[in-house]
């Protein structure tokens, strides 16, 4: 599993990252992501995208993993799986939302079902993209996301 290719990603003028993300990338303000997701192939494929573009990221195998991580800063953007094993995405939004945690929540999934992106949205989940996912369209929903959240 890999991010779909479609253009290189650097964080240069010539790059073509969204415009909503240029204001942090040429600040001194990094822009902190968490990726979980429990396939390997696409944590390193997310994380080498993001810290192309200058963003700081930590990435977790499991929900129970990121919860954990959270008693300490928390990140400015969660990109999280649904289906996992042992805490799902859905269980991790339901932490998220019983804590009150602020944290703009962008879902990723191999499994799109209506049923799953209804109750993602519903979750709090400010994206719902289905696998493979494309590069740009990541980069835009993350700017998106943290532009709503500030």
């Amino acid at each position: 599993m890999r991010l779909a290719h479609t253009a290189p990603i650097a964080p240069k003028s010539n790059s073509p990252v969204p415009n909503g993300l240029l204001g942090w990338l040429v600040s001194n303000e990094r822009i902190r992501i968490a990726v979980v997701d429990d396939e390997e192939s696409v944590r390193r494929a997310i994380d080498r995208l993001l810290r192309s573009v200058d963003m700081e990221v930590e990435t977790f195998s499991s929900g129970g993993e990121f919860i954990d991580s959270l008693r300490g800063r928390h990140p400015d953007c969660l990109v999280l799986d649904l289906h996992m094993p042992g805490m799902t995405g859905f269980q991790v939004q339901a932490h998220l939302a019983q804590s009150a945690a602020r944290l703009p929540v962008i879902i990723i999934t191999g499994h799109d079902t209506p049923a799953s992106r209804v109750r993602a949205l519903a979750g709090g989940a400010t994206a719902y993209l289905s696998k493979p996912v494309d590069e740009l369209v990541l980069l835009d929903a993350i700017s998106a996301a943290i532009s709503a959240g500030r």
